[in-house]
């Protein structure tokens, strides 16, 4: 699916998402996420040291991500987004590979730099895998979030 330009400003500025994954058992699991929006996907990070999320989406690839901290967006024309989509881990490199989305990270939180030089003395935390998620079905609530959302299929 081609993001919308309005929704891909929103997620190149949104510094919080809530992933949301539904278990075998119907409970939903929600843990927040720095999203990292590229080329009409959105990834992010998960060190190996915090792999809940990562287990059930193994189990149920099928994730949604809930964007609506306004005070977490930089974007004037701020608005509420749900976006259902299709996650993918890729864990092929967990020592080097996540450094590819590092421009993406840095550009939200240039301090991670000063971190990444420690990275030697926190191993765990920086063996990261990625996770990639293609957007299908995106609701936009611009302006009243009580009215029924634009909707991108």
């Amino acid at each position: 699916m081609i993001v919308p330009h309005a929704i891909a400003e929103v997620l190149s500025q949104a510094l919080v998402a809530i992933l949301n994954i539904k278990k075998n058992d119907g409970e939903i699991i929600s843990h927040p996420i720095l999203p990292l929006y590229e080329n009409n996907k959105i990834y992010f990070t998960s060190s190996i040291l915090f792999s809940k999320k990562i287990e059930a989406i193994r189990k149920n690839n099928k994730v949604s991500l809930f964007i609506n901290d306004e005070a977490g967006i930089k974007k004037k024309e701020y608005f509420p987004i749900l976006i259902k989509g299709i996650a993918r881990i890729d864990d092929s490199d967990i020592h080097y590979k996540w450094m590819k989305l590092l421009h993406l990270w840095k550009a939200k939180e240039p301090y991670i730099i000063n971190y990444i030089k420690q990275r030697f003395a926190l191993p765990l935390f920086w063996e990261r895998v990625i996770v990639e998620i293609e957007p299908l079905k995106i609701y936009a609530w611009k302006g009243d979030i009580n009215k029924p959302p634009v909707i991108f299929e």
